[in-house]
């Protein structure tokens, strides 16, 4: 099942794949997943489409945001 919110995603990718949304780790896939030209980015649209890729950028920067401000206090 592909996750269609925020939350079933984030509890995907950190619980269940065991891997943690640190800062670092959203920026480097969101600069992949911004990039249409890799080929990486390409197969990700192949597998899941536009729309799919469209909420992954946008969860990723909301990752980046809600850490961003973590740092600050």
């Amino acid at each position: 099942m592909i996750p269609q919110n925020f939350e079933g995603w984030k509890i995907c990718v950190e619980k269940k794949c065991g891997i943690p949304l640190t800062l670092e780790f959203a920026k480097r896939r969101l600069a992949v997943y911004e990039d249409e030209r890799l080929d990486e980015t390409k197969r990700f649209v192949n597998l899941y489409g536009h729309e799919h890729l469209r909420h992954i950028k946008d969860w990723f920067r909301r990752i980046i945001r809600e850490e961003e401000i973590k740092m600050r206090f």
